[in-house]
């Protein structure tokens, strides 16, 4: 093992240690402990635009090519179309959103410090375009994709 991988998971390893310890003791809840603010707002949007701005505080979106959309261009059943969203950019969060969904926010990922690769399966209610959206160094960046559905995901 590398000294830094070695020195890494020794942090870790204390870090999780003293957590459990803290919990142990009453001091801190389980649901403090690794709880993330969930964004209900972005969530709950009813457009594309509204979910970006609650979930970034900005809808300031700049075109990319850098970002890549792999996903079927026709997906037989809009409930479970795969998705994968990559990039070469340094990567704060990777968020999927479809345009013609009543909540269009389909996942978000904080990878800060991390590659820029993001895979899931998401809904799709009817054929819409998919936007990626990529926030790299404090800036917004997107890409889209058509993707035509088949048989609707919810419901149809």
């Amino acid at each position: 093992m590398s000294e830094i991988k070695r020195r890494t998971f020794l942090k870790g390893s204390m870090a999780g240690g003293l957590l459990a310890v803290a919990a142990g003791a009453g001091l801190l809840r389980p649901t403090q402990v690794m709880a993330a603010q969930w964004p209900d707002s972005a969530f709950n949007a009813r457009s594309v635009d509204v979910a970006i701005n609650s979930l970034y505080g900005s809808s300031n979106i700049i075109d990319s090519k850098a970002i890549k959309i792999r996903a079927p261009l026709q997906a037989e059943n809009g409930a479970k179309v795969p998705i994968q969203v990559l990039t070469d950019m340094p990567v704060d969060s990777i968020s999927v959103f479809i345009k013609e969904n009543v909540m269009p926010l389909a996942g978000r990922a904080n990878l800060k410090n991390a590659s820029g690769f993001f895979s899931t399966r998401i809904k799709m209610a009817k054929s819409s375009d998919v936007i990626a959206v990529v926030k790299s160094n404090g800036k917004l960046h997107s890409a889209k994709l058509a993707i035509k559905v088949t048989v609707g995901g919810c419901g149809g």
